[in-house]
Formats: structure tokens, C-alpha cells, sequence
């Protein structure tokens, strides 16, 4: 059978599958799975286009891998073939973890256990499958590899992860704000003391590259819109975890009752509830949600039914924090007007808090090789002052509540 396949992919055009390893993994179910997890969670009830998969970001990643493998190699950079196979599994399957919405479902449906754990749990399995083909690409994937510059490429401010997503994001969403030149990021690249740098003539795509993702988090990743329909996605799981330890009966897949009959953190998450997790995907949690809607219980039908049809609640979101006094208010209208209890009129009025670093000094920097031969920090070396206030957590504040209160 002929594994080198070539994809059509809209953004970067035909992409070729460079060895039979990569089109093995591709073809498991583990992997088939991301084509059910969207990209881009809840982002769509803002953004109509934005329905693209976790599926075609990993191809895209690899498309830039091997782009990237080949410029280093040009410069005289010594990759082996085993190193090359590695980087393209490591960064093929560094997102597999993610549950159904991506981001959203995070924290909901297992204990603080991050995808990035759950990406390692299915790669030492896959590992077993494979007979020890992954063990060069998990060292690289948890950063543990002696060459420094190959984990970069996998986790770091300017990795291939990065350079897809926002191009991607961008793509789909049609904001061209986030729009990054990544085939010319990648032909700067070079390596310097076993570290990732660009060469000089390529700060201004950096500079392009670091604004855009501050652009692309205030304008999709973190839009209001986005953030409210994720918040309420949180609180119909929560909900429904809370009904089903009353007791209360749920009609869900078996793959999503798992998760509410068992609780999971790191310590029990084993094979078993790794097979589980492998069947879960954004249709379980939708085709939960529609039939939740129609639920007796008035907190779940109602989160169920502000999702499915969009009616989703005001957001607010401001520079200072919110204060007790106008969340009391609202909280006080939901009490009155529906009959509730105080933690019942909380799943519809909350608040929380946003943060958009665009670039950050102390971690994995982003260096420039100079024509003299030196490196030096992107925000030192750019003359576009505002990079470094960009390199400047800002931290906004939210308010939702139902618009008139239901």
C-alpha cells in the first residue's frame, strides 16, 4: 500500500506525508479522533467559518516541520533521519490530548490533568503499539532531548504549533489581522549554541509575528462572545456532574458517564480511562446538551438551551475588577424573577478574569542572530517600542448575566 499520500490543505496547498510511520499514526483511531475536536471550541457562534478540526492543525504542524527540517539542513545543520522522523511525530501528536472543545472541556471533564499530560499518556501508548518507535519523539516532546533547538521547535515562543495555528485561525475565522508570513519566519530560521534564532533580516516578520498573536487573542481567542458560550459549555458539564451525584438521571454516551461516575485526576488516570477519553468527542457533548434542554431541572435545561440556540448571556468586560455590589444585583434579579437559590442564580451571573501576554521575557525567548554573529533578545534588538509592552501581561475583568435576566 502506498503510505506517501499527498493532502490538499487549503492554506499551505498540497502537503505530502513524509514516511509510512506518520501515515500509520495518522490512520489510528487516536488520532482520527481529532477530527471530531474543533479547532477552536465555541468560537464559531462568533465566527461562522471557524468549525476546522484539531485534525487539520496537526497535518499543517507537520507541513511546517518538514519545511523547517529542511531549511536548517540547508544551513548546515546536522539532522539525523531518526531526529527528522521524531520532530514530525512529536509535533504530529503534540495536541492528541485535547478532549471535545478543546480548551473548554480542559478542567471540566477530568481533574486538572492539562492535555499536554493526556498527549504524553497516548503517546507512550501509542509507543507500546508501535514497538518503541515514539521513545526519540516523547523525549523531544517533553523537552528532555539533549539538542535544545529540537524541543524549541516543538514548545517555544516561535514553534511550528504557533506558527500554524494563528495562520490557521486566521484563515478560518477571516481575520486578517492574525495573518503571519510563517513560510518566511521558517527560512530565517537558524541555529546558534543549540538554540532556536532568526537571522537579523527577519525581525520584521517576528515583529509581525508577535502582534498578530496580541491581536488574534483580544480579537477570537479571548472575544467576549467566544469566552461567554465557553463559560456557560463549563457550566452545563459542572451542572450535570452535580445532578448525576444526586442521583439524578442523565441521558449521555457512555463515554461522558464515564467521566461523571469516576473521578479523574492524574494519579488514576490509567489505560482504561485513557480508551475511555479516546472515544469522547464534541458529539457526545452536543448530543448531550440537546437532549439536556429539555430537562426538569431548570438550571440545565436553561444553560442547554442558551448554547443550542445562541441566546447566550451579556458580557461585560472591563479594566478594573467587577464589584460585588452590581454582581449582587443581578444575582438578586435571577433569585426574584425565577424562584432559584443563591448558587443556582451563580451559574448565570459570574464573573471571572482574561490575560493576553503577547510575548514573554523570562521563557523560551525569542533570539536574533546578528550579522556579527551575536544573539540578542527580539525586544532589545527590535526598534518597535511597543514590543515591549506587549512582553506585559494585561489582565482584564468580565461580568455575564442573562440578558433581562432571562
Amino acid at each position: 500500500m502506498n503510505k506517501l499520500k499527498i493532502l490538499n490543505d487549503p492554506i499551505y496547498g498540497f502537503i505530502t506525508i513524509p514516511n509510512s510511520l506518520i501515515f500509520d499514526l495518522i490512520q489510528h483511531k487516536y488520532f482520527q479522533r481529532l477530527r471530531r475536536i474543533t479547532q477552536m471550541g465555541m468560537s464559531y457562534l462568533v465566527y461562522p467559518g471557524a468549525h476546522h478540526t484539531r485534525f487539520h492543525h496537526a497535518i499543517g504542524c507537520v507541513h511546517l516541520m518538514q519545511q523547517a527540517v529542511n531549511v536548517l539542513r540547508f544551513k548546515g545543520v546536522a539532522i539525523s533521519d531518526e531526529e527528522e522522523t521524531a520532530l514530525y511525530v512529536a509535533i504530529l501528536l503534540h495536541d492528541i490530548g485535547h478532549g471535545p472543545f478543546s480548551h473548554a472541556m480542559e478542567h471540566s471533564i477530568v481533574n486538572n490533568v492539562s492535555h499536554e499530560e493526556i498527549s504524553l499518556f497516548f503517546m507512550e501508548q501509542l509507543n507500546v503499539e508501535f514497538n518503541g518507535s515514539l521513545t526519540l519523539a516523547i523525549k523531544i516532546f517533553k523537552g528532555e532531548y539533549s539538542r535544545k533547538f529540537m524541543c524549541q521547535l516543538i514548545s517555544g515562543q516561535l514553534d511550528m504549533d504557533r506558527a500554524d495555528y494563528l495562520k490557521r485561525d486566521s484563515f478560518y475565522t477571516g481575520v486578517a489581522e492574525g495573518n503571519i508570513n510563517s513560510e518566511r519566519l521558517i527560512t530565517m530560521l537558524n541555529v546558534v549554541d543549540d538554540e532556536l534564532v532568526i537571522e537579523e533580516k527577519g525581525i520584521y516578520s517576528v515583529e509581525k509575528f508577535i502582534i498578530a498573536r496580541r491581536l488574534m487573542y483580544w480579537q477570537v481567542y479571548l472575544h467576549k462572545t467566544g469566552l461567554a458560550a465557553e463559560q456557560l459549555l463549563i457550566r452545563v458539564l459542572k451542572r450535570a456532574k452535580e445532578l448525576f451525584d444526586l442521583g439524578i438521571e442523565l441521558k449521555a454516551s457512555d463515554a461522558l458517564l464515564f467521566f461523571f461516575e469516576n473521578k479523574i485526576s492524574i494519579d488514576n488516570f490509567n489505560s482504561e480511562t485513557l480508551d475511555v477519553f479516546a472515544k469522547l468527542d464534541d458529539f457526545d457533548v452536543l448530543s448531550a446538551i440537546k437532549e439536556w434542554q429539555y430537562h426538569e431541572d431548570f438550571v440545565l435545561s436553561k444553560l442547554c438551551d442558551m448554547i443550542i440556540n445562541r441566546n447566550l448571556p451579556k458580557i461585560k468586560i472591563k479594566n478594573k475588577r467587577i464589584k460585588q455590589k452590581k454582581l449582587e444585583v443581578h444575582i438578586s434579579l435571577m433569585i426574584e424573577k425565577h424562584k432559584v437559590t443563591r448558587e443556582e442564580a451563580n451559574y448565570f451571573v459570574f464573573t471571572g478574569s482574561i490575560s493576553n501576554q503577547a510575548y514573554q521575557l523570562n521563557a523560551k525567548r525569542i533570539m536574533i542572530l546578528q550579522k556579527s554573529g551575536k544573539t540578542q533578545d527580539i525586544v532589545k534588538a527590535s526598534d518597535q517600542l511597543n514590543l515591549k509592552a506587549l512582553s506585559k501581561p494585561v489582565t482584564k475583568y468580565y461580568i455575564c448575566y442573562p440578558k433581562g435576566e432571562l
